[in-house]
């Protein structure tokens, strides 16, 4: 009889500053072949969750293990964001279907969390079938580097809770796990600039 391959490959193990010991399996990379924003060197990375049910996901390089952003999808806290992407940047992406990606907004979360703030003028945006994304820089005068948003994040939370018919705790796990990207639900946040 044949041998079964597996459906997805481990591909490394590293040592995080933040999670400890990840298992990175290829459906988990994210390739950004341009790097973050004052990062250009960081060009692999992967989504973490710390499992605390905040929906803040983390960007974990895998290039230096000791980085990790914050991540979160940006409709959950400003449900009119639209991201425009050019013709240049559908291109990049190998975007062909827009519902088949992914936006997410970095966070800065300070010590006073009631400031944390996302960078809702250059998220990144990941195709979701080939895994490779690109941080991009939108037009939109009035999207902010820094759009304070803990409210809407709690307000969403609580409304979460409400669904479930429990209360809000969060609290620290140490059950952080890697997210296959595939599994991820393409944003209804995108539009092309050609199509307006």
């Amino acid at each position: 009889m044949g041998e079964q391959i597996p459906e997805c490959v481990i591909l490394m193990v590293i040592q995080t500053g933040r999670f400890g010991q990840l298992t990175i399996d290829s459906d988990e990379i994210i390739e950004l072949p341009q790097g973050l924003i004052g990062m250009p060197s960081l060009t692999r990375f992967c989504l973490v969750d710390s499992g605390d049910e905040t929906l803040i996901l983390w960007l974990q390089s895998l290039d230096r293990p000791e980085i990790s952003i914050p991540v979160l999808e940006p409709k959950i806290f400003k449900p009119d964001y639209i991201v425009r992407l050019s013709g240049a940047e559908l291109r990049e992406l190998k975007l062909v279907n827009l519902t088949e990606a992914a936006v997410f907004t970095l966070l800065t979360i300070p010590e006073d969390v009631s400031q944390m703030s996302a960078n809702i003028k250059a998220p990144i945006v990941v195709n979701l079938k080939t895994r490779m994304a690109r941080q991009v820089v939108l037009q939109e005068n009035d999207y902010s580097i820094k759009h304070l948003m803990f409210k809407e994040l709690r307000a969403h939370l609580l409304t979460i809770e409400a669904n479930k018919g429990q209360s809000v705790t969060v609290e620290k796990s140490t059950l952080a796990s890697t997210v296959v990207i595939g599994s991820i639900p393409g944003s209804q946040s995108i539009r092309s600039l050609q199509l307006g």
